[in-house]
């Protein structure tokens, strides 16, 4: 029987190739193309025993979906949920090419790199090496290689959801983003995430009366209006709330008893986090305990001589666990006062918060995983700031959790500076790490 251990560089290869493909996903339909990371994928098992198909929502979003079939229809079984669509980049702020995926001092750059074909990479060797081998695993293990993710899910997650559920419906599930190293010598910790924040996008149109740009004195300019909305949106601070995983997360941290006492007291950690040194710790720490707003887009149909009579505001508003609709429109009339009722709300896309127990079997494999390469580290539960599909497979009854296994080197502040920033890039020990992370779990979970 051959070994079904699996190769990194196949890893870093792969990754280097999904990243050339340059699957960017603006949020229309007609962009991310995702046929041409779904067809890299099939090509990369074909050969393999792996039973592939490819399920496309519209033209070119397409997903595929590799199975290994398991011996025994009431074991357990695990899906390995990656996608294989990435952000739009902004080309004057890298200093390498973001879709060359070269190797440079230890390290592949390029967009997607850390978010998230890196993971999606790893889950593909992963498969495939535990296939070749011949190895009669008991329970099912499907990799989910999706379209999509960036922008909601319309065309990858939540389309198989609706339309192929019994295809992508497993026990367990794990996608992106855990493996992050914290804690103390004595008391050293992985943190993975459980759960995730909820989304509530929101589009504000703000109307005025249209008139010549020549004539602005006392004219009812929208866009001036917008100006005054955007600035209370930035300035709002809904308050901090902390959830029932927060305590562990600050637990896992390993800092000192005054900063834990700080950051487990509502009445004090707004101060702290104001005046904290480091602005991506503060504004992960601040994500993580609060209900946040961030306008990111606004938009106008006019022209340089028209006072505009219409402007749109788009918010990216992510909830705590526990708020729904009404909460987050308070936060709303709290944040606008009296400019609340110059604008209509539309929902763009709204979904709960949304996480998964750890007392599990899965769990009790991560933590064996981890502990193969670092023996004295233990496995932390976190929440994520962002949104994953995690949250789709949960609405289908799996346990899902944002795994893998990072370098030790790499600190949270890098990491999470890279996530739709400049410069995306991965260290190679890293992509070594979560292969071998994934294949210890699949194995040791499924028999």
């Amino acid at each position: 029987m051959a070994s079904s251990d699996p190769n990194g560089d196949e890893t870093i290869e792969l990754l280097q190739a999904m990243i050339q493909n340059a699957c960017v996903n603006d949020g229309t339909e007609a962009s991310g193309q995702e046929i041409r990371n779904a067809d890299l994928l099939a090509t990369f098992l074909e050969g393999a025993g792996v039973e592939v198909e490819r399920y496309h929502a519209a033209p070119g979003r397409t997903s595929l979906v590799a199975r290994i079939e398991g011996s025994d229809p009431t074991a357990p079984s695990l899906c390995l949920n990656g996608h294989t669509d990435v952000v739009p980049i902004s080309p004057d702020g890298w200093v390498e090419d973001p879709f060359g995926g070269e190797i440079i001092d230890g390290e592949v750059w390029g967009r997607g790199a850390v978010d998230m074909l890196n993971l999606t990479a790893s889950m593909a060797v992963v498969t495939r090496a535990i296939a070749r081998s011949g190895r009669q695993l008991k329970g099912d293990l499907v990799f989910f290689a999706v379209a999509d993710e960036e922008a909601g899910s319309a065309y990858g997650a939540r389309w198989m959801g609706a339309n192929h559920p019994d295809v992508i419906t497993t026990d367990y599930l794990l996608t992106e983003n855990g493996g992050l190293h914290a804690g103390t010598t004595e008391d050293p910790t992985v943190s993975m995430v459980v759960g995730e924040k909820g989304i509530a996008w929101r589009r504000l149109r703000v109307k005025g009366t249209p008139g010549h740009g020549s004539r602005p004195y006392r004219q009812d300019n929208a866009l001036v209006k917008a100006a005054a909305i955007v600035q209370r949106l930035n300035e709002y601070n809904a308050g901090p709330r902390f959830h029932e995983f927060w305590r562990p997360q600050v637990d896992a941290m390993g800092l000192d008893d005054e900063m834990t006492a700080i950051l487990l007291d509502d009445a004090a950690i707004d101060e702290m986090l104001a005046t904290l040194p480091n602005a991506s710790t503060a504004a992960h720490l601040h994500a993580c305990t609060h209900t946040t707003f961030s306008p990111n887009v606004i938009g106008s149909q006019t022209k340089t001589n028209i006072i505009p009579d219409v402007v749109d505001i788009d918010v990216d508003i992510r909830s705590l666990p526990g708020e729904g609709h009404d909460d987050i429109e308070a936060h709303l009339r709290a944040a606008l006062g009296d400019l609340y009722d110059q604008v209509d709300v539309t929902v763009l896309l709204e979904e709960p918060s949304t996480s998964s127990r750890i007392d599990t079997p899965l769990w009790e494999s991560m933590q064996k995983a981890v502990n193969n390469p670092f023996p004295t580290t233990r496995i932390s539960p976190s929440i994520s700031v962002g949104f994953t599909d995690a949250r789709v497979h949960r609405e289908l009854g799996a346990v899902a959790y944002g795994a893998g296994l990072l370098s030790p080197t790499l600190s949270a502040a890098d990491f999470g500076s890279r996530f739709h920033g400049h410069n995306e890039r991965i260290d190679t020990e890293s992509l070594h790490l979560t292969t071998r992370f994934f294949h210890d779990v699949a194995t040791d979970l499924l028999g």
